[in-house]
């Protein structure tokens, strides 16, 4: 008598050793809808699993707090193909052509495509799967190329030979993403659809055609993992054809570095040094935004609010009092005074009314304690030391409100020293400014030499007898810039135990002003190299015109992790450059008051 299938042997095989072995990526794929409800083609979860993933299918529902949390629990993103989209979410009446659509499935489609790009989770659509991409971020779609397609020589795209055989031939761009994983400028590919992509929108870009030009894949124009394709390479595997797995593979491989990248964001406290967001308060104020919504809603008009915050996984950012350099005079110098104080006023405001997700910090302790909590920090700085004036008593007044560093300067020279783009007028410090480093010494205040002439910077390193910071400051071997600073005053700021926060504003990071994400890591492997990895931390200058391409808001901090993982730097390193140089400078700095 047959015993039947020993699965319970197999179970306890199984449990005969312990795994130690990685971990794999979860690859979520959006389900189709078929006769019986939600259902998937064998050859979308057999690609992943043999590209090392682990496959789960992510039914159609319009709950858009379900789809976050479900975004939380997945490392990439796979977009099947499926029916027809529905044109009027692209404001477009149907055409005859138009084949069976499923708006249950387009709308959850669209909204999870825009929450997961927003999350920095790596994406791949495939079919049907590369329309709702580009769709959602901001392209359009042709509804029926038999009808719509103005090139004469249009080719047939709905095959009638079997799905795991090839019909038509692709061009794909040299200077691509997709040319790096396939390595050839010419790829047979199978086809089954009637509908393509039109307009790709603005961060996405056309990575290969059809002979007739129709589009057959697109990309990201923002260094994110990013791809779609027209065709599909599923089938492939299904005739045991292989040829299709590097596509499978890539998006395994980069939802590996991304689940990496979060875990790190997860365990490590990630600070961002410098921050402009309150010069956005009057814009928002006569749009009828208060500060406080502008920082609870995502309106684009900050590059950094409580989404952002969550979506890049940035835990807390010191937002700054801007003051631009004015006149000198008393009623000006009082005015600048009353201004500062005003913002700060704002900052406080704006973070007390969102005390359920969001509070001051004064010291490096509560920024720990904070995210312990699963709570974000707001730290206060002051931009231009022009708003103490001449009254020294106004150091001890901004520390009392919590204000963690302030600039000495800015695009001018004040009282105080100075500045990078001034006139020289002090020949570096000033006599009172040295005595505004002192009292910020004595009363546990960061000076910040962001801005600062080289003289002024040489100067105040001098006086402090405490280490001093720049807040946010870029590498001038690498970008000749007044504002950036040279590996001189790097060497200099590393032995008096200082840290150089590096910037993102596009013009210190590239000479012609085109910078990306991949300059701002040279600048900082550039930094270590000269500094060590104890002095080197990161301030973007979000909302103060920094960002570039790859980190162009807060949502984005993670796709530096990714990046500087993949430069082989350790999960410590990471610890240390996103804060723990810049809270190791604060706490000695504020314990020397004590």
């Amino acid at each position: 008598m047959s015993k039947g299938y020993d699965w319970l042997g197999r179970y306890e095989e199984f449990h005969g050793k312990f795994d130690r072995g990685k971990s794999k990526p979860v690859i979520g794929i959006t389900g189709n809808f078929g006769d019986k409800g939600c259902e998937l083609a064998q050859g979308y979860y057999q690609s992943v699993l043999k590209a090392g993933g682990i496959p789960l299918v992510i039914p159609a529902y319009e709950d858009m707090e379900t789809l976050a949390a479900t975004l939380e629990r997945i490392d990439g993103l796979l977009l099947s193909g499926g029916a027809d989209m529905n044109p009027l979410l692209m404001g477009e009446e149907p055409v005859p052509g138009l084949g069976g659509i499923c708006p249950q499935r387009d709308k959850a489609e669209l909204w999870l495509i825009r929450m997961a790009y927003n999350r920095q989770i790596p994406i791949m659509g495939i079919c049907r799967g590369i329309q709702m991409l580009a769709c959602a971020l901001g392209g359009s779609v042709i509804q029926d190329l038999n009808s719509q397609y103005k090139e004469e020589s249009l080719i047939k795209h709905s095959q009638q030979l079997a799905r795991e055989y090839a019909s038509h031939t692709v061009r794909i761009e040299e200077n691509s993403l997709l040319y790096e994983i396939i390595g050839e400028t010419q790829l047979a590919v199978n086809s089954f659809h009637h509908q393509a992509v039109c307009e790709t929108g603005p961060c996405l870009k056309v990575s290969a055609r059809a002979k007739d030009g129709v589009i057959e894949a697109i990309e990201s124009t923002e260094h994110k993992s990013v791809l779609g394709v027209q065709w599909h390479p599923e089938c492939f595997i299904l005739n045991g054809d292989n040829c299709m797995m590097p596509l499978f593979e890539w998006l395994v491989k980069e939802a590996v570095s991304f689940a990496g990248a979060r875990r790190i964001h997860r365990q490590v406290l990630t600070l961002d040094s410098h921050c402009d967001t309150p010069m956005c308060f009057p814009k928002a104020i006569g749009m009828g935004i208060s500060p406080s919504q502008l920082i609870s809603s995502r309106t684009g008009l900050a590059l950094v609010d409580l989404h952002k915050m969550h979506e890049g996984m940035l835990d807390a950012s010191i937002m700054v009092a801007y003051l631009p350099q004015g006149e000198r005079d008393e009623a000006s110098l009082e005015r600048a005074n009353r201004n500062a104080h005003h913002i700060l006023d704002q900052i406080e405001g704006m973070v007390a009314d969102n005390a359920d997700a969001l509070e001051i910090a004064r010291t490096p302790e509560d920024l720990y304690a904070l995210k312990g909590q699963g709570k974000k920090a707001i730290m206060a700085g002051v931009e231009n030391g022009y708003a103490v004036g001449k009254d020294i008593n106004n150091v001890k007044k901004f520390r009392d409100r919590g204000v963690v560093y302030m600039t000495l300067c800015h695009n001018g020279d004040n009282d105080i020293c100075d500045s990078a783009r001034g006139n020289t007028e002090h020949n570096g410090v000033s006599q009172f400014g040295e005595q505004v480093i002192r009292e910020m010494n004595k009363v546990g205040m960061m000076v910040d030499l962001s801005h600062a002439s080289e003289k002024s910077f040489f100067d105040a390193l001098e006086i402090s007898t405490v280490p001093i910071v720049c807040s946010h400051s870029s590498s001038k071997a690498l970008c000749n810039h007044p504002r950036n600073l040279t590996d001189g005053q790097l060497l200099a700021l590393a032995r008096k135990g200082g840290v150089a926060q590096v910037t993102l504003y596009e013009g210190f990071l590239r000479a012609d002003g085109k910078a990306s994400i991949l300059d701002a890591v040279e600048h900082i492997r550039h930094m270590v190299r000269v500094m060590g990895i104890e002095h080197v931390g990161i301030g973007t200058d979000f909302d103060g015109d920094g960002g570039v391409p790859g980190i162009a808001s807060a949502s984005e901090v993670i796709n530096l992790t990714r990046m500087l993982l993949r430069k082989n730097f350790s999960e410590q390193d990471l610890r240390l450059l996103w804060g723990g140089n810049f809270l190791r400078v604060m706490k000695e700095i504020q314990n020397f008051k004590l």
